[in-house]
């Protein structure tokens, strides 16, 4: 069968390359059309046609002044679609640009299958009606996301988070600490990792509040997680740090402190024991906090506190985001605190409430059933 599938951002290339290995599991003769990025490349065998970094702007003003793209990009979609008539459009978050997709596919007749559901629990719940009158089927990757979706009469299958299984596998293969530090001519002191985020905006906004910190712990060594498709001249405007691009996943598993910006990567650090602090700057204005706190629908926006239900990583969102509340934040999670054992304590929780399934290889027989059956009538 043929897939065309979305992916439009680095997280999503990494839980679509996992899909796309299963899918051809299960089904020897599949072909694929993407957008989406490297690794979904190497698992399909073709390149995408659309690559994430020219896909991934953030917040109402990145995307205005690239609107031209985010329409051409949207468009030629659409027309692969169209003539291209896939036997299934699989879809992974991004739901501005998916939704869209999945209404253009549905006024096509080609089944839709979402994986890893956008973030409706927390704001703009509204697009709920999209979702239940545009998606066949959608497979979820956060157990509380079921009992959220009941509630508005859609039925939605839980198959078990795919960053479980992705960490535990590639954790068999990490290199050494030392062999780590060598590779990227580092020294060997304790490392504070910075990880900013996969796209320009998240960048700009919070690199300099995690530069500023960093210099507040001199003890620690700072290295920034360079995000695939961002040039080395971005991470450059901020200071002479090291950045190591590519290897996010081994950095925080090696450092002894992390600053993430909110999104998969917290869920990745907390999987990999590793005690960070959340942060999410924006434009750092209280209004926007005010603002934000009135449309959130959730007491939580990090992954590890919506999965326990419980705070168990500081959130410091957009003015609460600076150089000084965070700074005492990494301090209540140095080696020896209080804080930094109730930090390991509450990243047990959550691993529980997790459970233990392969989400990609759940998901591919779910799609693969349901178009069977479609087959068949």
């Amino acid at each position: 069968m043929r897939y065309f599938i979305s992916a439009g951002e680095a997280s999503g290339d990494i839980h679509a390359a996992g899909l796309i290995k299963a899918l051809r599991q299960y089904d020897p003769q599949a072909r694929f059309t993407f957008l989406g990025g490297d690794l979904m490349s190497q698992a399909a065998g073709n390149t995408p046609l659309i690559h994430y970094r020219d896909m991934a702007y953030m917040g109402f003003s990145e995307v205005l002044r690239n609107l031209s793209k985010v329409l051409g990009n949207l468009k030629r979609a659409k027309q692969t679609i169209t003539s291209e008539c896939p036997d299934a459009v699989i879809l992974i978050d991004y739901p501005s640009f998916n939704l869209k997709i999945a209404r253009h596919a549905w006024q096509h007749s080609i089944p839709v299958y979402y994986y890893i559901s956008p973030k409706v629990w927390a704001w703009k719940e509204y697009r709920v009606k999209d979702i239940r009158k545009y998606v066949t089927r959608l497979f979820s990757i956060l157990p509380f996301e079921k009992d959220f979706y009941l509630r508005h009469n859609y039925e939605i299958t839980y198959v078990g988070n795919p960053s479980v299984e992705e960490i535990e596998n590639r954790a068999k293969s990490i290199p050494e600490r030392s062999s780590f530090l060598d590779s990227h001519n580092l020294p060997d002191r304790p490392i504070l990792a910075l990880v900013p985020g996969s796209r320009r905006g998240e960048i700009r906004n919070n690199l300099p509040v995690m530069l500023d910190v960093a210099k507040r712990f001199p003890m620690y060594n700072p290295v920034i997680a360079g995000a695939p498709g961002i040039e080395r001249s971005i991470y450059d405007r901020y200071g002479n740090m090291p950045v190591v691009t590519g290897v996010t996943f081994e950095l925080i598993k090696h450092a002894d402190i992390a600053l993430v910006t909110s999104g998969t990567a917290t869920l990745e650090a907390a999987l990999l024991r590793t005690p960070q602090v959340v942060c999410y700057r924006a434009n750092g204005s209280r209004f926007s906090y005010n603002l934000f706190k009135h449309i959130l629908k959730v007491k939580y926006v990090s992954l590890p506190n919506l999965i326990a239900d419980s705070p168990i990583v500081p959130e410091m969102l957009l003015h609460h985001c600076n150089a000084d509340e965070v700074s005492r934040k990494v301090s209540d999670i140095l080696p020896g605190t209080q804080g930094r054992s109730d930090m390991l304590n509450g990243y047990s929780l959550m691993r529980k409430a997790l459970g233990d399934s392969n989400a990609a290889s759940s998901t591919a027989q779910g799609i693969i059933k349901d178009l069977n059956n479609r087959l068949q009538r």
